[in-house]
């Protein structure tokens, strides 16, 4: 970790900022210092310095999208009833990562997760890995803990994380929200 990471300059923070903008409009897979740093009014010199490299800057700017994801995450954590179960909470994800407001965030998830197994040493490292877990994190909490640990309330919310990204992956290739959202809630009801 550079010392920029553990005591981020103003700038630092403010050009990361603009280059996850950047991001989310155009992805990561086919970045260029030099066009990024035109769009965001740097230079790649200054990128470099401030990052370290490219792949520091791309880690730093799957930081921020993670960072991203843990607030949905804690967002439906916070305002979830004791009583809503998996299914319930489930429902709740769905309606955000089908909201169209979303899609520039989640088109580089799935870009930074497919990245995370295609290019496990680079700057993907453990991406998707690790977004596994927040999201089987969440589910979890959202089980009764009576039977939370048991190999058939993992395989429910295995099922349901699956159910959920592959409807995602369905919906970003073909904008047909009301067919997923379909096959989502069709899912979901045999959770009952």
């Amino acid at each position: 970790m550079t010392r920029s990471e553990t005591n981020p300059s103003p700038r630092r923070q403010e050009l990361l900022e603009a280059a996850y903008a950047y991001a989310l409009r155009s992805g990561l897979s086919e970045l260029s210092l030099r066009p990024l740093a035109e769009a965001i009014q740097s230079s790649p010199r200054v990128l470099l310095y401030l990052f370290g490299s490219k792949d520091g800057l791309i880690r730093a700017l799957l930081a921020r999208a993670r960072a991203d994801e843990l607030a949905l995450v804690q967002e439906v954590a916070d305002s979830r009833n004791e009583s809503d179960g998996l299914q319930s909470v489930a429902r709740r994800l769905w309606r955000w990562l089908s909201d169209d407001a979303h899609r520039g965030l989640l088109t580089l998830w799935v870009e930074s997760y497919a990245r995370s197994l295609i290019n496990p040493g680079g700057p993907w490292t453990d991406f998707a890995r690790d977004t596994v877990g927040d999201w089987l994190s969440l589910l979890a909490a959202c089980q009764p803990g009576a039977v939370r640990d048991t190999e058939a309330a993992l395989a429910q919310r295995t099922l349901v994380l699956a159910v959920l990204r592959g409807a995602l992956l369905d919906l970003l290739a073909t904008g047909d929200a009301a067919r997923t959202t379909a096959a989502v809630n069709l899912q979901l009801a045999r959770l009952e």
